[in-house]
């Protein structure tokens, strides 16, 4: 059976050969109509998040390039949707980023929102009652763990460990430069680790210099408007739910990639990059609104939910020429999905899209919420 990637990097670069200008211009008007939303209506955020914008205009441009448009009308069709997007999947996640955060300073941009609102309403379902991840009282010989960075290397060192034995000495060999293999993959784990900590660290440098330079700069264009930054600014207001996230993500696309394919769908391999930093996200939001049960419950179902959005994108993918490789994040695979339904005629998958991501929302944001302020979470 074939197995499909989730690396929206390897498409960017298939995309760039024969459309990097269309792509380029498609992404400067993504930013464009982002600002002109921004100014002209409440929703005040700016994506600030270029990389996740990049990753919009691909979609958008492949897309249209492969449905018939060229030119102006295919910068215009993607820049107008993806700038839509920029400022519509901040505002959607933005209730429970306040819960989160504690302020309203800072917006959520990661085009992984979908996938974020389903794991929070699965934990709102499941999670009454339950507390905090961040709450967890550890016997006196496991408070070590206490500290973040132990707590991810206990995790992270096993999940190089058991690949690298299960791959052997001589496929390592091919990477490790001479270092006995399970050396190497100890290493490894460790600089994942360190990386973290650096990705922490300079988090908080962004939010204590960039924000306040930001809104410097924004009020002249756009009074009031909101930084939609990338997820990493969420991780230090509860780093054990991004483990937790991480892990129960990991697990759900694992069931997935498993139990998919005897469906008909294609077989999604699990993306380390995209379980931690999605899973991780998600793993804050489901806590936010679910506490335990909601950051372990809820990413087991994000993790098949992230599996499953790929899958199937897949056959449009494949019949555009892309084979081996889909999209990973849950709202450019919604937009190629959107878009691509669109161009067929096929309005009633669009409307009935839209009707599920609106009442995804509105179940997460609805009437049910607590005020700002009050606690999420009541004791066990």
């Amino acid at each position: 059976m074939k197995g499909y990637i989730t690396d929206v990097a390897a498409i960017a670069g298939l995309a760039n050969r024969e459309l990097g200008s269309e792509v380029a211009l498609t992404l400067l008007v993504i930013f464009a109509v982002n600002i002109i939303i921004a100014r002209l209506t409440p929703l005040k955020y700016i994506f600030l998040t270029g990389q996740a914008l990049l990753w919009m205009a691909t979609i958008g441009a492949v897309i249209g390039y492969k449905s018939g448009l060229t030119g102006v009308p295919l910068i215009l069709t993607g820049g107008i949707f993806g700038g839509v997007m920029a400022v519509l999947m901040p505002a959607l996640a933005q209730p429970v980023v306040r819960r989160i955060t504690g302020s309203d300073d800072v917006a959520l941009g990661h085009f992984c929102t979908i996938g974020y609102l389903v794991q929070a309403a699965v934990a709102k379902v499941v999670g009454k009652g339950s507390r905090s991840t961040e709450d967890l009282e550890l016997p006196d010989n496991f408070k070590f763990l206490q500290d973040t960075y132990l707590a991810m290397a206990v995790v992270m060192v096993p999940m190089y460990l058991i690949p690298a034995i299960a791959a052997g000495p001589q496929y390592i060999a091919q990477f490790s430069g001479g270092i006995n293999y399970l050396m190497y993959a100890f290493m490894q784990s460790i600089q994942f680790v360190a990386g973290v900590f650096v990705l922490y660290s300079g988090v908080r440098l962004l939010l204590n210099e960039l924000v306040p330079a930001f809104r410097g700069i924004a009020m002249r264009i756009v009074p009031d408007a909101k930084p939609a930054l990338d997820c990493p600014v969420l991780f230090p207001y509860a780093p054990n739910a991004v483990i937790v996230g991480f892990l129960a993500t990991t697990v759900g696309s694992i069931i997935g990639m498993l139990v998919f394919p005897m469906f008909g769908l294609a077989m999604i391999l699990p993306g380390l990059l995209t379980n931690f930093f999605a899973g991780g996200t998600a793993g804050v939001f489901g806590n936010a609104l679910g506490g335990r049960r909601g950051a372990m419950i809820g990413g087991v179902i994000h993790g098949l939910f992230i599996t499953f959005l790929p899958a199937i994108l897949v056959p449009m993918l494949e019949s555009y020429g892309f084979t081996g490789v889909t999209f990973s994040d849950s709202d450019v695979i919604s937009s190629g999905l959107v878009l691509g339904h669109a161009f067929q005629n096929n309005w009633l998958f669009v409307a009935l899209f839209i009707v599920f991501v609106a009442a995804l929302a509105w179940f997460v944001n609805g009437k049910s919420a607590k005020p700002k302020g009050e606690s999420v979470h009541e004791s066990v």
